[in-house]
């Protein structure tokens, strides 16, 4: 269970202020996958790295009763002069998982061959997001929080990235930001829009898809 008590966020930008989260309150339930919806710019990346405690709120709290993961394919705390394999390792330790089961799960899943074994600031964006992805999926959580994750890589990828996070799903939930309806249809089973700082719940993902895709269209 995850618990947003009073969040806001204001942001500050060339003297104008942008609130992208106004006073929300609401609950993402133990086990859900929940689709989180919004324009571009809207803040859905920001709620995310709220709940992740990547950011703070300009007010108000997140509560949980589980482990939640940072963005699933947030490769920003990735040291650019080590290894795939090493940033992997260090990872490995700060989570107290088993390093070379997580070292054979990544380098199998990522599919960066000697890139691996490379530092990380060599690589192209797309190999820094399968190198997250792969890291992310490789730790057990209670809730994942994923951004646009599954759109990396060729058709065949896509596919196993898509039936790794399932497997993830039959134990743990998740909060899933996508531009493809197709793909919040298969992978949640509610949404939540986030719209003028406010955020709507919708029990069924259909509803959820049907007031985003209206908003887009006014």
């Amino acid at each position: 269970m995850i618990r947003l008590e009073n969040i806001s966020k204001t942001y500050v930008l060339d003297g104008m202020r942008q609130t992208v989260a106004r006073e929300i309150n609401t609950v993402f339930p133990t086990g859900a996958s929940v689709g989180l919806f919004g324009r571009n710019g809207a803040g859905k990346s920001t709620l995310l790295r709220i709940i992740a405690g990547t950011i703070k709120p300009t007010t108000g709290r997140v509560v949980t009763d589980g482990t939640i993961s940072w963005p699933v394919g947030f490769a920003g705390s990735f040291h650019g002069e080590l290894t795939g394999a090493q940033n992997t390792r260090f990872i490995a330790r700060v989570y107290g998982v088993d390093t070379d089961a997580l070292i054979n799960f990544v380098e199998d899943f990522a599919e960066l061959g000697h890139h691996f074994h490379l530092p990380f600031r060599t690589y192209s964006s797309g190999m820094r997001s399968r190198l997250a992805f792969g890291v992310s999926m490789g730790i057990r959580f209670d809730t994942y929080l994923v951004d646009e994750v599954t759109s990396v890589g060729d058709a065949a990828f896509k596919r196993k990235s898509e039936e790794v996070f399932n497997r993830r799903m039959q134990d743990s939930g998740a909060i899933v930001v996508s531009h493809s309806m197709d793909l919040m249809r298969r992978l949640c089973t509610m949404g939540m829009v986030l719209e003028n700082g406010e955020l709507i719940v919708f029990d069924n993902i259909e509803h959820a898809i049907r007031r985003h895709l209206k908003n887009m269209s006014v």
